[in-house]
């Protein structure tokens, strides 16, 4: 790990916001004994911000908030629910696949609902760990989902960076699009959705300031986030764009980073 760039003034930090895949936990979506013991020992809030939906963050038995969908929805990981929601209106939700077909050769969408993936047969960017329903047709994806927090494109053989350029200029005025490293895989949120925006929302009602928070991501839907705190470390394992934008990087999370930076911080 190279040098840290720290203030020397640097307040109180008050609280830690980490991605989970590539940062937090190993591969496999182990979480350490040691990170879980260092998570317990700092006085700090532990807030989790992740792609991930509430189904699969509750598995890791964590206490506190985590931020989830990109930032689309909020979740109480002790009291086990959902205290705040975006949802992509399914006339967007239309609009924007129909756009990205005409874009993006042989384009598969499915729809995040917050309680399930569902998809259409063209859509197979998730693998056996990422359990999801197939269904005959869009159009049956779109009447079985109650609800759209986030909506998921894959292409097969595509480079995420590339696609997300594509999308991004296809469609970058009704979503936000990134992504989280999956081969051809696009994650797309609300307007205005991003991991900073609920973050910075959930700071505020706390009191705390962004130069109190301290934040560990890996891929580019992490640079929000990153580029928002007043500490940011790249974990030695992120993408490029990730690793040029922090001027700190932590160990890789196969050597637990996130844990070895945080207990030289905070002296544990």
């Amino acid at each position: 790990m190279r040098k840290e760039v720290l203030p020397d003034n640097r307040p109180m930090t008050r609280l830690i916001a980490t991605d989970l895949d590539g940062t937090l936990l190993r591969p496999g979506g182990v979480l350490s004994e040691r990170t879980r013991a260092t998570l317990d020992a700092v006085d700090a809030d532990v807030v989790v911000v992740t792609a991930r939906p509430p189904r699969f963050v509750q598995d890791l038995e964590l206490t506190g908030t985590a931020i989830c969908s990109n930032g689309a929805m909020v979740y109480d990981l002790t009291a086990r629910e959902v205290t705040h929601a975006r949802t992509l209106p399914f006339d967007v939700v239309r609009k924007v696949c129909e756009a990205l077909a005409e874009v993006i050769p042989n384009v598969g969408m499915a729809v995040e609902t917050g309680l399930e993936v569902l998809s259409e047969p063209a859509f197979r960017g998730f693998g056996p760990n990422n359990p999801h329903r197939t269904l005959e047709l869009l159009d049956h994806v779109f009447d079985e989902a109650h609800q759209v927090v986030q909506l998921l494109a894959w292409a097969p053989d595509a480079e995420s960076d590339h696609l997300m350029e594509i999308a991004s200029e296809a469609v970058g005025q009704h979503v936000t699009v990134t992504h989280s490293g999956g081969l051809g895989l696009l994650e797309i949120s609300p307007p205005g959705v991003s991991k900073a925006a609920t973050l910075e929302t959930l700071c505020r009602a706390r009191g705390i300031g962004q130069e109190q928070v301290i934040a560990f991501g890996d891929m580019p839907n992490d640079l929000s986030v990153l580029g928002w705190a007043g500490t940011a470390y790249a974990m030695g394992n992120a993408h490029p764009l990730v690793k040029q934008a922090c001027a700190n990087h932590a160990p890789p999370n196969t050597e637990d980073g996130v844990a070895q930076v945080l207990e030289r911080l905070f002296g544990l």
